[in-house]
C-alpha cells in the first residue's frame, strides 16, 4: 500500500493592530524551515486602514490595518461585523482554509471565531475551522476586552477545535508536534483535490 503524502493545511494569518499583512508574513517568515515547510499560509490585510500611530513605526513602514476599533476601555467595538464578513468574503474567494494564525487583534479575532461559527453568527458561508495558531493573544470577555455582543457565548461550551498558544520563541517543537496532529485529521492532498474537482 502506497504512503499517502499529508496535505499542507492552508491557514489565513490575521496580523495585529495596526500592521499589516506584510509586517507579519516578514515575521513569520523567520520562523525554521521545518515548521514553515509543512504550512500553507495566506497572509490578509485587515480592512481598515490605522486610524491612529503604530506601534511599530520604527521597524516598518506604512501601510497600517486594524481588524475593528474599540474605545479606549475596550467596552465597545466599531466595524466588528463588517470585520466578520470582510474575512468571509475573503475564506470564500481564497479558500477553503483549514485554520487561522492570528497575532495580537489577529488573534483576539482568530480566537473568538469558531465559537462564533458554531453559533452561527459567524463564517456561515465556509467550511468549519479545524484549529487555530495563537499568539500574543487574548479573549473578548477577558479582563482587558469586553465581550461584543456576536462573542458573548463565543467561548460558553467546548470546542471540537485545537489550538497552539505561542507564548516565546522557544515552541518550535511544539509547534511541528501540533501541525502533525492536525494533519492527521485532513484529507491527503490527492483526497483534497478530488474534493475540490467536485465543488
Amino acid at each position: 500500500m502506497e504512503s499517502q503524502i499529508p496535505r499542507k493545511p492552508r491557514i489565513l494569518c490575521l496580523h495585529g493592530f495596526r500592521t499589516s499583512a506584510e509586517i507579519f508574513k516578514r515575521q513569520v517568515l523567520r520562523w525554521p524551515a521545518a515548521v514553515l515547510d509543512k504550512l500553507d499560509l495566506i497572509f490578509l490585510d485587515a480592512p481598515y486602514p490605522a486610524q491612529g500611530k503604530s506601534g511599530v513605526e520604527r521597524f516598518f513602514d506604512p501601510p497600517y490595518y486594524e481588524w475593528f476599533q474599540a474605545t479606549e476601555d475596550f467596552t465597545e467595538y466599531t466595524n466588528f461585523e463588517e470585520c466578520l464578513a470582510f474575512i468571509e468574503d475573503n475564506m470564500m474567494k481564497s479558500g477553503p482554509f483549514d485554520g487561522f494564525l492570528g497575532f495580537s487583534q489577529g488573534a483576539l479575532l482568530s480566537a473568538a471565531l469558531p465559537g462564533m461559527q458554531r453559533d452561527g453568527l459567524a463564517l456561515t458561508r465556509v467550511p468549519r475551522i479545524k484549529f487555530l495558531i495563537i499568539i500574543s493573544g487574548a479573549k473578548f470577555g477577558g479582563p482587558k476586552f469586553a465581550h461584543h455582543k456576536l462573542t458573548s457565548n463565543a467561548y460558553s461550551s467546548p470546542l471540537e477545535c485545537p489550538s497552539l498558544h505561542i507564548i516565546d520563541e522557544k515552541s518550535t517543537e511544539v509547534m511541528l508536534g501540533f501541525i502533525e496532529r492536525i494533519q492527521k485529521t485532513m484529507a491527503t492532498a490527492d483526497e483534497q483535490i478530488y474534493l475540490n474537482a467536485e465543488t
